[in-house]
């Protein structure tokens, strides 16, 4: 697993770390009972303050994505199907929901980003 951050972005480190594992767990990267870096390596790897590192795996903790045994790490939870087509309806929402943001900024209709959707369709096959 590779994390890559941008300070540039103005999304906060934590959640492009956390944004980034849950990535990975999703596509299958990361596996059922894989262990994740101790919060202080990762800390040490990404160049980032611990206390960085302990809020991006709290959340996914809090999320349902990984689980801490004391002692002995940080590991991924088993993720079921279901859930992880709920968590892909979240990530289409919020995107298309900002693709309508954007377009009406850009003085767009309806109708006109119902036409880019479409041709973004016909792209994608």
């Amino acid at each position: 697993m590779r994390i890559v951050l941008s300070y540039q972005s103005g999304v906060p480190i934590y959640e492009q770390i956390k944004d980034q594992i849950k990535a990975s767990i999703l596509s299958g990267e990361l596996c059922e009972d894989d262990p994740l870096p101790s919060l202080r390596q990762l800390a040490r790897d990404l160049k980032v303050s611990l206390i960085t590192t302990t809020r991006a795996y709290g959340d996914l903790e809090l999320e349902g994505f990984v689980h801490t045994m004391p002692g002995k790490g940080v590991y991924v939870k088993k993720v079921n199907t279901g859930f992880i087509r709920e968590q892909h309806i979240k990530e289409v929402n919020a995107s298309l929901k900002n693709a309508v943001r954007h377009g009406k900024l850009a003085g767009l209709s309806m109708e006109a980003i119902h036409e880019l959707l479409d041709s973004a369709e016909e792209d994608g096959e």
